[in-house]
């Protein structure tokens, strides 16, 4: 899956940029403790009053839905990509064709012109065709990032109020975390029961 990376990527970018999908994960009536953990720079503080952090980069790298649904885009993509040039090739040895004909002086002028007036519809019905298929290309990669924000929301929600975090911060390449204890990064554990989940629902579906 030599593209499935460079789609996840974007995946990463539009969970950061999707308006604080889970940004921050507040416990009800935490919001004392909170402000004091701002107030408090220190890791100590930060790791009493229960503020974490994840690493949204790794966890669309290595969560396996991400991987299982860039797998299926990524095909779907190339198939639509694959018809769009096969019949881009077609229309281009055409246009080939004619202006050969053209120039050996093959054709009357009156032929010419019906054929090359056939041929400039063919253009347009194809720029037609292909502005189609590549929205259907951003419609199935917005799908799949849709599809992998949810998912990742609903477990993030699902996960807090077992863990009763404070704050759960995302970071992405650095921001906004620059840098901090290990120990306050929870992603292994993320990712971890992520893929549990993720797995045995999966399985579940195939029985």
């Amino acid at each position: 899956m030599k593209n499935v990376p460079l789609i996840l990527s974007i995946v990463a970018v539009v969970i950061a940029l999707a308006g604080g999908i889970w940004t921050i994960v507040q416990v009800p009536g935490s919001g004392k403790a909170a402000q004091s953990a701002v107030s408090d720079s220190t890791s100590v503080t930060m790791a009493t009053s229960g503020i974490v952090y994840v690493n949204l980069d790794r966890i669309v790298q290595e969560y396996d839905m991400a991987s299982d649904l860039g797998a299926v885009v990524e095909t779907k993509v190339k198939n639509i990509q694959d018809e769009v040039n096969r019949r881009g090739k077609q229309l281009e040895n055409e246009l080939v064709d004619f202006q050969n004909k053209i120039n050996k002086g093959l054709i009357t002028r009156s032929v010419a012109e019906v054929q090359g007036q056939d041929l400039q519809q063919k253009q347009a019905q194809f720029n037609e065709y292909a502005n189609q298929k590549n929205n259907e290309v951003i419609e199935e990669q917005t799908v799949m990032m849709n599809q992998i924000a949810d998912a990742i929301q609903t477990f993030m929600a699902k996960y807090n109020q077992e863990k009763k975090y404070t704050m759960i911060l995302t970071n992405q390449s650095g921001v906004p975390v620059i840098t901090a204890d290990p120990s306050l990064d929870i992603t292994d554990d993320v990712i971890a029961r992520l893929n549990e989940e993720y797995i045995k629902e999966k399985n579940k579906n195939n029985k």
